[in-house]
């Protein structure tokens, strides 16, 4: 062991430790003595570097960074490296070098065109981040060692970019549609918002008319994931709801005797006639085309107007790191109070100066638009009924959700003889003549409710299809005379012979 004596007052301490090596060379060894001076003329050889990276705040996508590596150093520089480090320290990538010995500079990013810029030897600048910059980068410095000047001595410092990435889209839906209209009990109805191309994830929020809305959270199994809404009612039963028994009455007084709906000036419109009237029987001659009849159809039960919200969210990591983020609201609809309510889906981001929105309007259809090609349409053409919009009173002819468009004929089948079809679009190939007259029903319903809208097909005669069959006619009429000459002549040489 070497003895270090403490110095006495006002005595000069050399930084190097000299002093206390000729104050304690007494007590020391040869061996000792010759191992501090060799650690200090070690010290002088190489010499010192430190090299320390300021933290970098979290930047936005497009935006532009600016790495910048402090070093110290006494010694002489060789080359600073920047490194990008991926898969968990594992993979080191180099991305742009300054060589000090031949003063120059190069990027090893060519595939994204050089897209890093020296400021300094020691400072590199992204401009127009992306997603994929986000993570760790090492600053390496290396200085020549002063013993050999053949070795370098290398030391270095890292930081972590963290890019922030705004949604760049929003919608909402509602789930499991286009659903029918439920007449007689109440059912869940599910709002879906997805954000899209955040990162990190945004919060997602619910609005009604401008009010956030107060919910109760829970957690969707992944099974509840995959068969949407019908998680949620099977997780818990129907909000509770009051059922007034005055207006029960008067619905089920609206029943026909079999039970059922009666659709109201709809069923035989060509029979529809007021007490003390003739009825009026339609003529294709009069008649404007299309007819058009609208009725609608109101739930026949009430509950709380004080509706309970649940409230559950998803994260979806993405591949280029973003998340996509689906929020659901679910709740048990009353036609009669949500009916023309405003939801808005609203998304907070870090990277937002103000939230992003998208809003929804709930809307029953009010009657469908039918247009009918062709206008005219006679014996053997293909007719297409088709659904253009809604009757004028919904805001921007517009429906949400999304109404579910049913076909029926009245009094009999469809021509293919199937009793109803589903689409926007009913087609009638190849109409025949006993089709004249038939009135044709198209229902529009979502879960807030259903209306009907009758038109009536005009089948006129055809001239080509009567043309065409008149010369079959008289084609076989020629064949039966021809015949009956030639009966004659046989008949007249047979007679002549005998």
């Amino acid at each position: 062991m070497v003895g270090i004596t403490r110095p006495k007052p006002g005595e000069h301490v050399n930084a190097n430790g000299v002093w206390d090596l000729l104050q304690n060379k007494g007590k020391m060894t040869v061996f000792s003595l010759c191992l501090l001076l060799c650690a200090d003329l070690l010290d002088l050889a190489v010499g010192y570097l430190t090299v320390t990276i300021e933290p970098l705040p979290p930047v936005v996508v497009g935006e532009t960074v600016t790495l910048k590596c402090n070093f110290k150093t006494d010694g002489r520089l060789r080359e600073i490296v920047w490194y990008r480090v991926t898969d968990g320290g594992t993979i080191k990538q180099k991305i742009f070098t300054y060589d000090a010995m031949f003063n120059t500079n190069y990027s090893h990013m060519e595939d994204y065109r050089r897209r890093e810029d020296l400021v300094y030897q020691s400072t590199v600048r992204l401009p127009e981040v992306r997603i994929s910059d986000n993570g760790p980068y090492e600053c390496h410095v290396g200085i020549y060692d002063r013993a050999t000047r053949e070795k370098v001595v290398l030391a270095s410092g890292n930081v972590f970019l963290t890019v922030m990435s705004p949604p760049n889209n929003i919608s909402v839906v509602a789930e499991n549609t286009p659903a029918p209209f439920s007449r007689y009990q109440a059912q869940n109805f599910t709002l879906v918002c997805t954000a899209k191309g955040g990162k990190p994830a945004p919060s997602v929020y619910f609005k009604r008319d401008g009010e956030l809305i107060e919910v109760i959270s829970y957690t969707q199994s992944s099974s509840e994931q995959g068969g949407g809404s019908a998680g949620v009612r099977g997780a818990r039963p129907l909000i509770s709801r009051d059922l007034d028994d005055t207006k029960m009455q008067r619905s089920l007084s609206l029943l026909d005797p079999e039970g059922r709906v009666p659709r109201l000036y709809t069923e035989s419109p060509q029979r529809v006639h007021t007490q003390g009237q003739q009825s009026y029987e339609p003529s294709p001659a009069t008649e404007v085309i299309p007819e058009t009849v609208v009725s609608r159809e109101f739930p026949r039960w009430v509950h709380s107007t004080d509706p309970l919200y649940y409230f559950s969210h998803t994260n979806i990591p993405q591949s280029d790191g973003s998340v996509v983020v689906q929020a659901r609201l679910t709740w048990t609809l009353n036609p009669q109070l949500d009916n023309d309510a405003l939801f808005s889906c609203e998304v907070k981001h870090p990277a937002l100066s103000m939230p992003m929105q998208t809003e929804i309007t709930l809307a029953a259809p009010k009657g469908p638009k039918l247009f009918m090609s062709p206008t005219r349409a006679k014996v053997g053409d293909t007719v297409r009924i088709t659904v253009q919009g809604f009757q004028v009173g919904s805001p921007g002819n517009e429906v949400f959700p999304e109404p579910l468009f049913t076909w029926t004929r009245v009094g009999g089948r469809l021509l293919d003889g199937s009793t109803e079809r589903d689409g926007k679009e009913l087609i009638l190939e190849r109409v025949p003549a006993e089709l004249n007259g038939s009135m044709y029903r198209c229902t529009a319903q979502n879960p807030l409710g259903s209306t009907d809208t009758h038109t009536r097909l005009i089948v006129f005669e055809n001239p080509s299809m009567m043309k065409n069959t008149q010369n079959h006619n008289n084609g076989a009429s020629r064949v039966d005379m021809l015949g009956l000459t030639w009966m004659a002549l046989v008949l007249t040489v047979t007679a002549e012979l005998t």
